[in-house]
């Protein structure tokens, strides 16, 4: 219930859809009794989508949450790669049978490196059907296909397929691996929602947890300051950084992270 509700809950507050829908119940108002009301509207959401768009606030909103964890300075002792879902496009991927990649396709395609550099560590992606009606395909289909295009031994390879966000990868994963204690296991998503993982797979009870952050869409600091040339471009970086935020606030009110903004301090 809970991943139905958080889909169905944020495509309604989702800014640009906000933006969008608040436009045309304006416009819709002007032919009304409530034509004042109606510019309004209008003219608050044209104003929102100037500022979301193409001003630095997406790069406000994401810099804290990608710089929150740095990369580890050497891998050692590293029994497992986890590589969560986010990256594969299922119902294009289904269509076309073939791997389409999302624009966090780098979580996917850094297992490649990772496998060279770790000849002993398993690689596991956890990914299913992440939308709220199944397409032909999931994610752990996709993966599959692109780690065999990589040369990863299969034998080496874990695949989950039924989790759906994730609190599920994090909860069906540790039943698949039986994680031990003494064991380190690196964690491979993009380094806007590290944070959301590392607090989830705390609360799930991981211990040995070590953040590999990937798919950086800023710089960092120097980018605090830096619009968009496109609307399309800032509006789609905000609506990310926008429901990351929203997700560790709810993750926590509901029991589902170790805390609000998970730290470097939790993992050491």
């Amino acid at each position: 219930m809970f991943f139905y509700i958080s889909k169905i809950a944020y495509f309604l507050i989702r800014p640009s859809n906000f933006l969008i829908v608040l436009g045309v119940v304006g416009a819709i108002l002007l032919f009304t009794r409530f034509g004042g009301v109606g510019r309004a509207a209008v003219v608050l959401s044209l104003a929102g989508m100037l500022l979301l768009g193409l001003s630095p606030a997406a790069n406000w909103l994401i810099q804290p949450l990608e710089d929150r964890f740095s990369r580890p300075s050497e891998l050692q002792d590293i029994s497992g790669v986890i590589v969560l879902g986010g990256s594969v496009d299922t119902v294009v991927t289904g269509a076309r049978k073939d791997t389409a990649l999302t624009s966090s396709g780098e979580r996917l395609t850094i297992a490649a490196r990772l496998a060279r550099a770790l000849p002993g560590a398993k690689i596991i992606h956890t990914g299913g059907h992440g939308v709220i009606i199944p397409s032909q395909a999931t994610e752990a289909e996709g993966a599959a296909r692109l780690f065999a295009d990589f040369g990863i031994d299969p034998e080496r390879v874990v695949l989950e397929d039924k989790s759906r966000n994730t609190w599920e990868n994090a909860v069906l994963t540790k039943g698949v691996l039986q994680p031990q204690p003494g064991q380190k296991w690196l964690l491979v998503t993009s380094a806007y929602h590290m944070p959301r993982a590392v607090g989830v797979f705390e609360a799930a009870g991981w211990s040995g947890v070590v953040p590999y952050p990937v798919d950086y869409r800023t710089r960092g600091p120097e980018d605090v300051w830096r619009g968009f040339a496109g609307a399309s471009t800032g509006m789609r970086r905000f609506d990310i950084a926008f429901k990351e935020w929203i997700g560790l606030a709810v993750y926590r009110l509901t029991g589902r992270s170790s805390a609000f903004f998970p730290g470097p301090a939790q993992t050491e």
